[in-house]
């Protein structure tokens, strides 16, 4: 299976949830992805969610990390995972410097803070 640094936030009971970056990994129709155990699949018509856990019907937002970070659309802390930290932090954002950074307060797409 192929694997990929990204963005996962948990929705919950709205639309603004616990975020992680970590290692997921695909399944050939890239229709299922994999992080922490748990299977998420393809959601379609999800009101910001694009993915849910096969198992708990959890909605989530699941993309690509962003070079210049802001991944969340409203405020929030994104915890970064250990296996995942220094890649994250000198491949994705160029930044070598921060590699043992373990959170990033990310002000949102929609309001700053």
């Amino acid at each position: 299976m192929k694997t990929q640094i990204m963005y996962i936030e948990f929705k919950g009971d709205g639309i603004n949830g616990p975020a992680r970056v970590g290692r997921v990994a695909f399944s050939k129709s890239y229709r299922s992805v994999y992080y922490q155990g748990r299977r998420y699949q393809v959601l379609k018509g999800g009101y910001k969610t694009n993915y849910f856990d096969s198992e708990t019907l959890e909605e989530v937002w699941i993309s690509g990390c962003k070079k210049k970070g802001g991944d969340r659309l409203y405020p929030g802390i994104i915890e970064i995972d250990d296996d995942v930290r220094e890649e994250y932090w000198t491949e994705i954002r160029k930044m070598p410097e921060e590699k043992n950074r373990k959170k990033i307060r990310c002000p949102g797409k929609y309001g700053g803070e």
